[in-house]
């Protein structure tokens, strides 16, 4: 499908429902998959998603151009998830650990011959400050302080969530092993 980012912006800041639903269906499924890492089932991040294109119909008048469109609509869905987390109180406390003072876990995660959707499963697996933590800073690419500001935590918080967070992950990484043929084998 193609579309003129900027004519769909205009359409939609003229409230037309044709570019909305061009909107929708040209960035929904993207938008789903990251309200999906930040929520634990497909009828929250449903939820979620909803919100989130409400408040971009709502803001398209506050888009400056200056960045790429999908940039704007992911940092709206990214903030909706967030605020969806503080409302249902998931975010109610993210402690420092101590145990990982520097932020760093002892070995390198290893993702070579996993797929996508299966690490995407383990990080849903995760304690919900790790899952948060790890999504800001591994997926979406935020720096911990941007984090920390975010989430109204420390840095250092932010770094021991993520740490924890990449050693639960190697666990269970760990834990499985991956044949050529595809099969798996959990140990």
């Amino acid at each position: 499908m193609t579309f003129n980012e900027q004519e769909l912006v205009i359409g939609c800041q003229q409230r037309n429902r044709v570019a909305q639903k061009q909107l929708y269906d040209v960035f929904g499924g993207k938008l789903f998959a990251i309200c999906l890492r930040y929520t634990k089932n497909r009828d929250d991040a449903e939820d979620v998603l909803q919100d989130a294109f409400i408040k971009i119909y709502e803001n398209i008048g506050t888009f400056r151009n200056d960045s790429p469109l999908e940039y704007w609509l992911r940092s709206i869905a990214v903030n909706t998830a967030l605020n969806h987390l503080r409302q249902h109180k998931y975010l109610k406390q993210l402690d420092d650990i101590d145990t990982h003072e520097n932020g760093l876990a002892g070995k390198e995660l290893t993702l070579a011959d996993f797929q996508w959707q299966q690490l995407l499963e383990f990080i849903k697996e995760l304690p919900i400050g790790c899952q948060t933590i790890f999504n800001l800073y591994a997926i979406e690419g935020y720096q911990h302080n941007e984090i920390a500001q975010k989430l109204g935590i420390s840095e250092g918080t932010s770094k021991s969530q993520y740490s924890r967070a990449r050693t639960l992950l190697q666990e269970k990484l760990n834990k499985e092993t991956r044949f050529d043929d595809g099969s798996v084998q959990t140990k």
